[in-house]
C-alpha cells in the first residue's frame, strides 16, 4: 500500500501562511501513522511586472484579512515596496530544488520563506535570499545553488504548476491524501484544524486497513 499527503501550496500565498500552523499539525498527524508529506508548488503568480499602487493596496488588504482570520503575524510597514515584482516562481522553484535534494529540508524551507516574506519583509524572489534560507533549512549551499539555476529544476517547477492546473485546483492551500494513486480532497482553502484533523484521521484509518 502506497500512501502520502500532498500539500499543494505556494510559499508566497498569504492564505498558505495563515494555514501554516494547521498544515504543520496535519503533517505531524500523518507522519505519526507512517504517511509522508509531498510538497507540490502551485505557482500563485509567475512573471509579471512591478505592482501598481492599486494592486499593492488590494494585496495588503488581503493580508490584513488573513491576519485577522488566522492570527498569523504580518509586517505591513514597508511591505511590497515600490518596484516589487510579485513573482512566486523563484520561491516555488526553491522548494522543488530542495525537494529533489533533501525532502525533509523542503518542509523546513517552506516555513523559512514564509517567515522571511511576511514577517521579516525580505525579498524572497531573489536567488541570494533563497540560497541563504535553503542553507538555513539544511540544504548544502553549493548543491542548492546549482540545482536552483538548473533547467531541470525549472522544468520540474513548471511540471508541478501544470499538474495543479490540470487537476483544476484554483486556490491554495489545498491538501490531498493519496492512496495507491487515488486522490482524496481534504481541503481546498483555509479551514480550522479540528474538522481537518478528524477528516484526515478517518482517511488514515481506512488507509491502514487496506
Amino acid at each position: 500500500m502506497s500512501a502520502r499527503l500532498l500539500y499543494v501550496m505556494d510559499p508566497m500565498c498569504s492564505w498558505c501562511w495563515g494555514f501554516s500552523p494547521i498544515a504543520e499539525a496535519l503533517v505531524e498527524q500523518a507522519q505519526a501513522k507512517g504517511v509522508e508529506l509531498h510538497l507540490v508548488v502551485g505557482g500563485l503568480r509567475t512573471g509579471g511586472a512591478s505592482l501598481e499602487p492599486a494592486k499593492r493596496r488590494y494585496i495588503l488588504e488581503h493580508w490584513q484579512a488573513v491576519n485577522e482570520a488566522t492570527g498569523q503575524p504580518f509586517t505591513f510597514e514597508g511591505a511590497l515596496p515600490e518596484g516589487f515584482v510579485y513573482d512566486t516562481e523563484p520561491a516555488c522553484r526553491a522548494l522543488v530544488a530542495a525537494r529533489s535534494l533533501a525532502p525533509d529540508c523542503a518542509w523546513k524551507l517552506v516555513k523559512l520563506i514564509q517567515q522571511a516574506f511576511y514577517v521579516q519583509g525580505r525579498d524572497v524572489t531573489q536567488a541570494s535570499v533563497l540560497v541563504e534560507l535553503a542553507e538555513t533549512a539544511g540544504v548544502p549551499r553549493i548543491e542548492f545553488a546549482a540545482a536552483f539555476d538548473s533547467t531541470e529544476q525549472q522544468a520540474a517547477t513548471a511540471a508541478d504548476i501544470a499538474w495543479v492546473q490540470d487537476l483544476g485546483i484554483a486556490g491554495f492551500p489545498t491538501l490531498l491524501a493519496e492512496r495507491n494513486g487515488q486522490l482524496a480532497l481534504l481541503t481546498n482553502g483555509y479551514q480550522p484544524l479540528e474538522p481537518l484533523a478528524d477528516l484526515l484521521g478517518r482517511w488514515l484509518e481506512r488507509a491502514a486497513s487496506v
